[in-house]
């Protein structure tokens, strides 16, 4: 079983890397749906989704951690 320090932790790195491959994806996606590519609104989106993947990512861990 996992400590909350522990789920953080594991949490925050699954994000970090998301975090990248998004950034990454946008840059291809975008031009390709035709929708205009703006590296600050990608920061921004990106930084939103990273915020509430940690979340998800925390709060899941921990309800499976006490099953």
């Amino acid at each position: 079983m996992q400590t909350k320090k522990q789920s953080l932790i594991e949490s925050l790195v699954n994000v970090t890397v998301g975090f990248f491959i998004t950034m990454i994806s946008l840059h291809i996606i975008f031009p390709i749906l035709g929708i205009e590519n703006d590296s600050g609104k990608n920061v921004i989106l990106t930084i939103y989704l990273t915020f509430l993947s940690i979340l998800r990512n925390y709060f899941l861990r921990r309800y499976f951690n006490q099953k």
